[in-house]
């Protein structure tokens, strides 16, 4: 094909813009040039003939200028042509024009055949410019081994081209053809379809980027960037479109190989967990990177610890595969070991942190066993890249891609962008991988500061769960206790410190180290809450000075006597706790909350309500009934309706308390939840005896009397003598230390417990006599005797108890 022709229909296009445009260059005003202009001259320079092109140049008449020197028409004739004897043969001058103006334009000459006559063509100098620069654009870009140029005709076909054998599909491409010819048909659609607009609206095309197949090799894809314009004859109608064809490969590798980065540090290190993590990033890069791709980790690494520092196959384990549709060898399953491999200079290279690319025959060599290579290596694959996942000076494991089919081999380049992206997805990793043993060490000291799951008492069996917020991320200060206390009693509590993490856990366990020691003190509700306040705001005050505002809390604490069947409960701001009775009906108890812990001096107020046996006292926190979308008006209705149905007397309390939270909670709670579930017991009227001493010194004897009726009525001789003696010294006390009324009570189940109560709010002191004192060992035999003792105060008095334990029947 003639190239030239090209560039000739190209400067042609080029030019149209220049034409028919007012007020700019040397034309300015005149009527726009549409071809060169023309004149004959005699041997004397005369003009002898003129045409229409150059009437519009000069807008001279024919009658005006023939017959005329052409000297005449020369406004300023330069020096050299001055003297000239002949017609030179090119030149540039200015004309004069018609109007009074000025033209420069520059002519060339040639002798008419057979005779003296000269041919003059002339044509502004700015069009001859634009048409050399035109030219030499076209020239320039003609040379471009990665620039197609084509001039498609109104039907689209191929006119002339540069195209080449290498520069398509190593095949020339005729004059006529068109691209469905070259492209398979759904490409050439698609790019006939851009064209065809460009002809028919005359809006350009500028670098408009497209993927296209060969009819020879249709499965390989192809960037181009498509630029086209319409070119249109003088008169401005379409005779074509001049379409440039640029090798995009290397822009869109490049965009490609950005968008793999910005993808994978948008998408890798969003969850902070190791194998999460590990997924994301093998699904980052494939299919956009490899076909496959796989994240294998060091076994350490899964439960948040540091790595050895060799790693090979066999102290590493697959952490993700990607595509999860794909079809992996027998050797490369999620969770399953990497077995070892041996000793290569490639793998050297691996540990030193540099990715490693090699073929399917490199493989092969390396391992040298074809059974191995069958059962590690995909199908298909002849392109493996391995790049180590090296954060913080340690290896973590690797990240391996293959690329299988037809898709081409891993490049330098591309190992380049996987040590990258090995790189920061490394550091995610890492990051997930410390978070995991953060966590871990949390998570644990919570599960040590917390009880055991479940109590079983005389006074209630109880069952306790722990929701941490997050689903399971971030553990807090939210807790619960069941109290063993003396007589058969049981203290109940939940409580929640404010904050997350360390900070509250550590928190919550001085708490509940503080309540558990208050209870055995067995102060009533609302000054075991008191105390508790105080120590808050002890620790509010050691805070640094920044956290003082986070140190605080709330608190229920509650006391249940199965002897009684009643239950004394106090609140610092915490909600109130719901019964379940044993008919099935629940509902919240009515109590006076007082504020929360460390924020005011107020006192709390104690309620006691009467509980009956077999019921079920929930003691809970505020994540199991305030959430994003509802507070505790609404949650607490809720909460009781679930209690109520779920609460059934044949239903283990534990798996009722995992039902709950399964049901109420959200699935990852932004706030940790805890919960308490009491069923309550009641000791029988038979196995209580109470007697009313008198304030009389002789009611001792009498107390010993009532009890030896008492025990042979139980089967307790066994136990006579040392009650016998407890109670002479407790009576003994309350007689002559206590105010009336006074009380004797036994309780009887797996102890023994004696209890003397009177109106005196003296605290008895045990001490060791000295061998002539004559008294003070009273208290001294009943610790001895017993198996431990004890003094609480009420309202009303204080009560002195002992307890024995009874043995168990032959």
């Amino acid at each position: 094909m003639d190239i030239e022709n090209v560039k000739n229909a190209y400067s042609a296009g080029a030019s149209q813009g220049s034409r028919g445009v007012s007020g700019s260059g040397p034309t300015g005003g005149l009527r726009a040039f549409d071809g060169p202009a023309a004149a004959v001259l005699d041997n004397r320079g005369a003009v002898v003939r003129w045409t229409g092109a150059a009437e519009e140049l000069t807008g001279f008449r024919t009658e005006e200028v023939c017959g005329r020197p052409v000297r005449e028409l020369v406004a300023d004739l330069p020096d050299d042509l001055r003297d000239a004897t002949e017609t030179p043969a090119s030149g540039r001058v200015r004309l004069r024009h018609r109007c009074g103006d000025t033209i420069d334009v520059t002519f060339r000459t040639t002798k008419m055949g057979g005779s003296a006559d000269v041919l003059v063509l002339a044509a502004p100098t700015h069009h001859v410019t634009d048409h050399e620069q035109g030219a030499a654009l076209l020239r320039a870009l003609s040379a471009q081994n990665r620039i197609t140029i084509a001039v498609h005709d109104t039907d689209l076909a191929t006119v002339q081209t540069n195209a080449t054998p290498g520069t398509l599909d190593s095949r020339p491409v005729q004059a006529g053809a068109r691209l469905s010819d070259v492209l398979c048909a759904k490409d050439a659609e698609n790019l006939e379809a851009v064209l065809r607009q460009v002809l028919e609206t005359g809006a350009p095309v500028v670098r408009r980027n497209q993927q296209v197949s060969w009819q020879h090799d249709p499965a390989r894809r192809h960037a181009l960037s498509l630029s086209a314009f319409r070119l249109e004859d003088a008169r401005g109608r379409p005779t074509g479109v001049a379409a440039l064809y640029m090798d995009n490969a290397d822009q869109m590798r490049a965009s490609r190989h950005l968008d793999l980065a910005r993808e994978v540090a948008e998408r890798v290190g969003k969850f902070l967990d190791v194998v999460r993590t590990a997924q994301d990033l093998a699904d980052v890069l494939a299919p956009a990177f490899g076909d496959l791709a796989a994240v294998d980790l060091a076994h350490s690494v899964f439960d948040g610890d540091e790595p050895s520092k060799q790693l090979n196959g066999g102290n590493m384990g697959n952490a993700a595969l990607a595509p999860a549709t794909a079809v992996w060898p027998a050797g490369i399953k999620r969770g399953e070991s990497i077995p070892p491999l041996p000793d290569h200079p490639l793998l050297r290279r691996f540990r030193h942190g540099e990715p490693v690319v090699f073929g399917l025959d490199d493989f092969i060599a390396m391992v040298g066993d074809p059974q191995l290579v069958e059962y590690l290596v995909p199908k298909d694959t002849h392109s493996v890249m391995v790049a180590p996942l090296h954060a913080r000076g340690l290896t973590l494991g690797a990240i391996s891609a293959w690329r299988c089919g037809r898709s081409a081999p891993f490049t330098e380049d591309e190992a380049d962008l996987m040590k990258q992206i090995a790189s920061r997805g490394a550091l995610a990793i890492d990051n997930a991988r410390r978070y995991t043993r953060e966590h871990r060490a949390a998570v644990a000291l919570q599960q040590r500061l917390l009880p055991p799951a479940t109590t079983d008492t005389p006074g209630a069996e109880t069952a306790g769960v722990y929701l941490p917020a997050g689903g399971g991320a971030d553990i807090g200060g939210d807790w619960y206790d069941a109290i063993a206390l003396p007589s058969l009693r049981v203290a109940l509590v939940a409580g929640d410190v404010v904050g997350h993490g360390m900070p509250a856990s550590a928190t919550m366990g001085r708490l509940r180290a503080a309540i558990q020691t208050l209870a055995d003190m067995e102060l009533e509700p609302d000054e075991v809450l008191s105390r508790i306040a105080d120590l808050v705001q002890r620790l509010a005050a050691e805070a640094p000075l920044g956290d003082r505002d986070i140190v605080g809390g709330t608190c229920l604490y509650a006391v249940y006597d199965p002897v009684t069947r009643r239950c004394a409960m106090a609140s610092a701001g915490h909600p109130p706790p719901v019964l379940v009775r044993p008919d099935g009906t629940a509902e919240a108890v009515e109590i006076s909350p007082g504020p929360p812990l460390a924020l005011s001096d107020m006192p709390y107020e104690t309620t006691v309500i009467d509980v009956e046996p077999g019921s079920v006292l929930a003691l809970y926190t505020d994540g199991l009934v305030e959430r994003g979308d509802r507070d505790i008006g609404q949650g607490l209705p809720r909460l009781t309706e679930a209690l109520a149905a779920y609460c059934r007397p044949d239903r283990a309390l534990d798996e009722t308390g995992r039902a709950l939270l399964v049901d109420l909670a959200d699935q990852a709670p932004r706030d940790d939840a805890a919960l308490l579930l009491a069923r309550t017991r009641a000791i029988p009227a038979a196995d209580t005896a109470h007697w009313e001493i008198p304030a009389d010194p002789a009611a001792v004897s009498k107390a010993r009397e009532w009890i030896t009726r008492q025990l042979a009525m139980w089967g307790l001789d066994y136990l006579l003598f040392t009650t016998q003696l407890i109670v002479s010294e407790l009576v003994t006390n309350a007689i002559r230390y206590g105010r009336p009324p006074m009380d004797l009570r036994l309780i009887r189940h797996h102890v023994l417990v004696c209890e003397v109560t009177d109106s005196s709010s003296t605290q008895p002191r045990l001490r060791r006599a000295r061998t002539t004192d004559e008294g003070g060992r009273g208290l001294f035999l009943v610790a001895r005797l017993g198996g431990r003792w004890g003094c609480r105060h009420g309202q009303n008095g204080k009560t002195i108890w002992s307890e024995q334990v009874i043995q168990d029947s032959p």
